[in-house]
């Protein structure tokens, strides 16, 4: 099934993207992420993926990879951060990675109800955080933007595409959170 939210006014739909600014990390790979975004463009450090019904989400974070549900008031990260951990971001905007891509209806409900299933599964399994973030293939632990890359590259979707991040070597295996934001069409509170 296809569940739908809103976040300050954005729309979204099971498989979108949510994409934040951390605020304040107390976790060592928070930092890892933090340091890697001062040094690559963009605002986007963290994501998660909506898969509903209301505002449950998954993502992976300092706790492995956790549902959580976005407050009726909105994105309120100090409230949501006793289920989250020390976890504490600002909401930036929505990413829509099924959007321009041609497909149908019955495509597009497939594949949000598989990335969404995916995602929970991997919730449900109690997933390690991945620290490793140069091993984005394991499906044994997660980054956050890993987990929505493993989701959409069963379908086809490859979300590792490069956009917006230097070409560092060596890091073309890391999938940066910026990076998927880049490769989407997307919708901000900025």
């Amino acid at each position: 099934m296809i569940y739908t939210h809103h976040i300050s006014s954005i729309p979204l739909q099971t498989g979108d993207i949510i994409g934040t600014t951390d605020i304040e990390l107390e976790i060592q790979a928070g930092e890892f992420w933090r340091l890697l975004g001062r040094l690559m463009p963009g605002p986007v450090d963290h994501i998660a993926i909506y898969t509903g019904p209301g505002g449950r989400c998954v993502e992976s974070g300092g706790r492995g990879v956790i549902t959580f549900d976005i407050d009726e008031g909105g994105w309120l990260s100090g409230k949501m951060s006793k289920h989250r951990g020390r976890f504490l971001d600002q909401f930036y905007g929505v990413a829509y990675p099924l959007a321009g891509r041609g497909l149908s209806e019955e495509e597009e409900i497939q594949i949000r109800e598989n990335v969404a299933e995916y995602c929970l599964k991997q919730a449900q399994a109690h997933k390690r955080y991945n620290l490793n973030f140069l091993d984005s293939e394991t499906e044994e632990s997660f980054y956050c933007s890993q987990l929505a890359y493993k989701a959409y590259i069963q379908h086809g979707i490859n979300l590792n595409t490069g956009a917006g991040v230097p070409n560092l070597p060596g890091t073309s295996s890391i999938v940066f959170p910026q990076e998927i934001w880049n490769a989407c069409l997307v919708n901000t509170t900025v």
